[in-house]
């Protein structure tokens, strides 16, 4: 498994991170030594007003790094900008662990993450129209994987559509997984935007 870089100026939330991530990962001290990773996953604490910061995160990205942006007061505006230049990643800096791991692995799978509240008010600002279209979609998909892609496009997390759907998370994720296969997107949100 490859390691993961982190930065921050808070050593608590390096701490943190440390604690959840365990021993896959590298501490980078001098934001500069960010200019010339390359190829790696890299979470980073954003300060506000940090015009560094921008400068890293832009060079990250071009040098095709997978970047998860963390603030301990995360906004969906923000997110969007993030999301422009190219971040792979963003959420909460504490996070519960659970989410920090989903986090780094959808990353490490070349997918974008963003906390599910976020995720969820991006699918809500999707227009709609396809109606006609979504039948098309749907027939590629099982009876279950049909329930479980119609409350994805809504933009229900894994644990709501379990509890809807009288299965674990887990069984969620296998269902999640097959359609987006089958229907040749990466992630949630892809879904969403091909069936809205």
């Amino acid at each position: 498994m490859e390691k993961i870089l982190l930065y921050s100026d808070d050593m608590a939330l390096l701490d943190y991170w440390q604690s959840v991530i365990q021993n896959r990962y590298k501490v980078v001290d001098d934001i500069n030594e960010l200019f010339s990773v390359e190829g790696s996953v890299v979470i980073i604490s954003f300060s506000t007003g940090c015009h560094q910061c921008i400068e890293a995160l832009e060079r990250l990205v071009q040098n095709n790094n997978r970047v998860l942006v963390l603030q301990r007061v995360p906004d969906f505006v923000t997110a969007k900008q993030f999301m422009r230049l190219g971040i792979k990643g963003y959420g909460n800096a504490l996070m519960r662990d659970h989410f920090l791991v989903a986090a780094i692995e959808t990353l490490q799978e070349g997918m974008v993450w963003l906390h599910p509240e976020f995720t969820t008010q991006l699918i809500m600002q999707i227009d709609g129209g396809k109606e006609d279209n979504l039948s098309v979609y749907l027939d590629k998909l099982s009876e279950r994987e049909q329930e479980v892609a119609l409350l994805l496009k809504e933009g229900d997390i894994y644990k709501v559509i379990a509890e809807k759907l009288n299965i674990t998370p887990r069984t969620v994720k296998a269902h999640a997984q097959n359609i987006y296969i089958k229907l040749n997107v990466k992630d949630r949100l892809g879904l969403a935007l091909l069936l809205k």
